[in-house]
Parts: C-alpha cells; sequence; structure tokens
C-alpha cells in the first residue's frame, strides 16, 4: 500500500520543492512531531546564496563530466574534484553555522540539551 508523503496524520504538508517564500509546514509549526518534518525558515537572500552555490557546484560536476567525454589528463581532472569538494566542503560548513546560530541556540533555550549530541555528530560526519 502506497503511503502519502504529501501529508501527515496532523495535516501538515511539506513545502513545495523550490518555494523560495515558504517559511514552515502549512500547519503553521517549524517542525511537527507527528509526522517529523523540521524545517529552518530561511530569509530569500540566504536561500538565493546557498541555492546559487549549488549550482556553481553543479557546473563544476558538470564541467568534470564534460573533461571525461574529452579524455582531459587525469591530473586535470583531479584538480577539479578537488575544487568541488572544496566547494560542497565550504557550502556544508554555511549550514553547519545555521544550524548552531538558530536551531541548536533555539533548543538549548528551550532546554533541550539533546540537541547538542545531535550537533556533535553532523559536524562529525562534515569533517
Amino acid at each position: 500500500m502506497a503511503q502519502n508523503t504529501n501529508a501527515s496524520s496532523c495535516g501538515c504538508t511539506p513545502p513545495v520543492p523550490g518555494s523560495l517564500s515558504d517559511s514552515g509546514l502549512s500547519c503553521g509549526k517549524t517542525s511537527c512531531q507527528a509526522c517529523h518534518h523540521k524545517k529552518t525558515p530561511r530569509s530569500e537572500a540566504e536561500l538565493r546564496n546557498l541555492k546559487n552555490r549549488l549550482n556553481r557546484i553543479s557546473g563544476q560536476l558538470a564541467g568534470i563530466g564534460r573533461m571525461l567525454d574529452d579524455n582531459r589528463y587525469c591530473g586535470d581532472i583531479l584538480t577539479q574534484v578537488a575544487a568541488v569538494e572544496s566547494a560542497l566542503q565550504s557550502f556544508g560548513y554555511i549550514i553547519l553555522k545555521e544550524h548552531m546560530e538558530t536551531c541548536v541556540v533555539e533548543e538549548v533555550q528551550s532546554g533541550n540539551t539533546q540537541i547538542v549530541e545531535e550537533a556533535f555528530e553532523l559536524m562529525r560526519k562534515l569533517k
């Protein structure tokens, strides 16, 4: 039986992918215990900046694909791979910093110290 992934038992629906103006779930919350969706509202400028970074990374990956098609020198390809890895790492650090400054601070202030363990695990994943 197929499960409807667009609505939860509480009736909220996740945001429309690619929607720049979405600031939360349709039920008006930034997280929903019933359906386990979590949201981090971002300003239009922040979202645009993050998407621009991802688009550049995507372009770099496409460029590597073209280099393979053109049988380019391995060293040149590896240089581009290193550039993509660095760009993706920087992107991750931006998200992590945002997470620490907003989500983690808010959760600790509300008394949820378990968020510190989650943040630590996220830092380990990003290494």
